[in-house]
């Protein structure tokens, strides 16, 4: 405990020292506070990653996230989401979207700031979880720092840990308690000035870490880690509960006799929704027991169109771009009519998360693929002409399955039937 109160201190006197720096170079500008955008409709929020080659070494440059960054705002996206500060990927779309805004000053986008907690030895095969990387953790807040004070009019969130609570994370989970004093220590900066007053502070993590499933996750750090952060951002993931826990997503033979495979779809796409949906009720229902007022936002979820593994027709036959469409749009219409900013997961596909296996499912959770095809779920977008004038890799924004709805649905099965 002494050390860590000692951590604390230094890192607020280092924190004073890169405010003070970054301040007489970038002004406070004048924006919409992290209040007013998340949770507003006008607002949509999606997770970002611009990487496109099969290993995050190569860092997408700033002409290629300018490409996405327009892409996005096509799709009326003004939130986005960043995952860590290790690499160069999140304070260059900082500048990118800072480069967009000097060259056309209606160009609006928000970033949620996400900062990487490990716990020691982690990614190794004896993680210490009973510990944290010290060096690793205190770097990426003091980034997260530096980068919100000098993109103050862009940064509005800072996320505390991606999923560093959850006792399924085995190569890197923290206790709570870790993630409660890196939130109290920016929430501390905050105070004496050194942050931006309406800059919110939050930990984005599975929906049981957030007291909705398991009740040995029902700590008393978590209780004040509930008090301490600006709102929960929570993660929901029907998509791989139909593997992991299947009853939901199997079709109830009694209750479906006769249905035609299509509509056999659309019920378990529905049940899927309303799956989401009692995760975050579970969430509430835990949060709210302690902080009636807390807010609460998914910070995840989504579907992927591609799997040959659990998720494909060797397996429990979710994914295709038509279910993810149907997905999509229902956490959509859902989440805007509540006042729930949903953080969908994710703008663009990405190899480098299962560059052995192309067609493994954690490659294709995009809604645009890699080439600059749109998914079916902005196929309309595409016949809107949002896209109209934009490139991905010098290639203009189509359709996949050249806008044959015919193909696409026939790459769709529906569930297994429940014995």
């Amino acid at each position: 405990m002494i050390r860590g109160l000692r951590n604390v201190a230094t890192l607020v006197l280092l924190a004073a020292s890169l405010f003070s720096c970054s301040s007489k170079d970038t002004p406070m500008t004048k924006s919409k506070a992290a209040a007013e955008i998340l949770g507003n409709p006008e607002y949509r929020a999606i997770s970002f990653g611009g990487y496109r080659g099969k290993e995050r070494a190569k860092q997408p440059t700033i002409p290629q996230l300018k490409e996405d960054l327009k892409i996005m705002s096509a799709m009326g996206i003004k939130i986005l989401r960043t995952y860590n500060l290790q690499l160069a990927h999140a304070p260059n779309v900082l500048k990118a979207i800072r480069e967009l805004k000097n060259e056309d000053p209606t160009f609006e986008m928000y970033v949620m700031l996400g900062v990487w907690i490990d716990c020691l030895n982690a990614w190794t095969d004896h993680p210490d979880h009973s510990i944290e990387d010290p060096k690793n953790n205190e770097s990426e807040i003091q980034k997260a720092v530096r980068y919100a004070t000098e993109y103050p009019d862009i940064v509005k969130v800072i996320a505390v840990g991606n999923e560093a609570m959850v006792h399924w994370a085995s190569s890197y989970f923290v206790h709570p308690s870790v993630i409660l004093k890196y939130v109290n220590y920016l929430q501390e900066l905050k105070k004496v000035g050194k942050l931006a007053p309406d800059l919110w502070i939050t930990s984005s993590d599975n929906f049981a870490s957030w007291g909705g499933g398991e009740s040995d996750y029902h700590l008393p750090e978590l209780e004040a880690l509930v008090k301490a952060v600006d709102y929960v951002s929570a993660h929901t993931y029907p998509f791989h509960d139909t593997h992991y826990n299947s009853a939901y997503w199997e079709s109830p033979a009694s209750d479906e006799e006769g249905y035609s495979d299509h509509d056999r779809v659309l019920s378990a796409m529905q049940r899927a929704a309303f799956y989401a949906q009692g995760q975050y009720e579970s969430v509430k229902s835990y949060v709210h027991g302690i902080d009636p007022e807390k807010p609460i936002h998914i910070g995840e979820t989504g579907w992927s169109s591609v799997s040959v593994g659990f998720y494909g027709n060797n397996g429990s036959f979710a994914a295709d771009e038509y279910k993810q469409a149907l997905y999509h749009q229902a956490m959509r219409e859902w989440t805007d009519a509540e006042g729930i900013s949903c953080f969908y997961f994710e703008a663009f596909d990405e190899q480098w998360k299962d560059p052995n296996h192309t067609d493994g499912s954690e490659n294709h959770f995009g809604l645009i693929t890699l080439d600059g095809k749109a998914k079916f779920a902005l196929w309309e977008s595409v016949d809107n002409g949002d896209f109209e004038g934009l490139l991905r890799g010098g290639i203009p924004i189509t359709k996949t399955f050249e806008g044959d709805t015919t193909a696409m649905l026939q790459t769709v099965s529906a569930p297994k039937r429940r014995r």
